[in-house]
């Protein structure tokens, strides 16, 4: 996989590129490299992200850094059984509890939402940080609701981190999820209360909460400047200038634009007059304005 010439290895987190230490020098910029790249992508082109994820493993497979980085790029191509195996990985090196959640959350993907359930109770749970326990919250909700238990998916998010008014990193994604839990059982003003407030917390765009609370409040946008449609307009106008064009090279008449009038033998000489006056000597530019795109 090429990379770009302003990737030097160096944008990683110094603990990853701590971890890229034991590798020798070459080997360890040559994966460093495809890790930023892996980073970069994972959210806009996630399959050349798991491309640029699997040169890493296979330059480095003993590296924990690597295989979460696997991981993270299998997950977002939604090839759960194949991330689930590199997070198995990255913790059984580690030792670290911080892949719980997104581990559980594969297990979902593979249609085990009662695995998920059972890891969301798991000791582990309690080594979590708050953001990891928030987390894990999600998936169990998510778990709920795969398995039709939607009452059960909403208390499971009912928590001290949902009623507080501070803004986390978390706060839009969990009431999110309770917006959207809450619709889905029918209780729509409550829905729209947690609509706005996940809106207000997500200052990074990570929710389309604005989306959902302009749809329950019947706001439909309307694309105001149509592109397709301005490129047409703009093709017939040149289309008609070319054609005023081409009538005028034949001759500078201006009876094809004009309407027929019924002239007499008494008024020949009068309308003579005014074509006299109003043709346009092709050779003077004296009345040619300047034509701005």
């Amino acid at each position: 996989m090429p990379i770009p010439e302003d990737v030097t290895g160096e944008e990683i987190d110094k603990d990853v590129r701590q971890e890229l230490q034991s590798l020798p020098k070459g080997l360890a910029e040559d994966v460093a490299k495809n890790l930023v790249m892996v980073a970069r992508l994972i959210d806009e082109e996630p399959e050349n992200a798991y491309a640029y994820s699997k040169v890493a493993l296979r330059l480095a497979s003993r590296v924990a850094a690597v295989r979460e980085a696997g991981g993270f790029a299998a997950y977002a191509n939604q090839k759960y059984s194949e991330a689930l195996a590199e997070f198995r990985a990255a913790r059984r090196m580690t030792g670290s509890v911080e892949l719980w959640p997104v581990m559980a959350d594969c297990e979902r993907g593979l249609g085990r939402p009662e695995k998920a359930l059972d890891m969301a109770g798991a000791p582990e749970v309690r080594k979590l940080d708050k953001a990891g326990q928030v987390e894990m919250r999600l998936v169990a909700a998510g778990a709920r609701r795969d398995m039709g238990q939607l009452e059960a998916a909403i208390v499971t998010l009912q928590s001290p981190e949902l009623a507080s008014n501070s803004v986390q990193p978390w706060s839009a994604r969990l009431r999110y999820a309770y917006a959207d839990a809450l619709l889905a059982a029918g209780r729509e003003g409550e829905a729209r209360e947690w609509f706005a407030k996940s809106a207000e917390a997500d200052k990074d765009g990570s929710t389309d909460a604005s989306d959902r609370l302009a749809e329950l409040d019947g706001v439909e946008f309307v694309d105001a400047f149509d592109e397709s449609e301005a490129e047409a307009e703009a093709e017939t106008e040149v289309v008609d200038v070319d054609a005023e064009v081409e009538a005028d090279d034949d001759g500078g008449s201006l009876e094809a634009s004009a309407p027929a009038v019924d002239v007499t033998e008494d008024d020949k000489d009068d309308v003579t007059d005014v074509v006299e006056v109003t043709e346009v000597d092709e050779d003077d530019d004296s009345d040619k304005g300047d034509y701005k795109d």
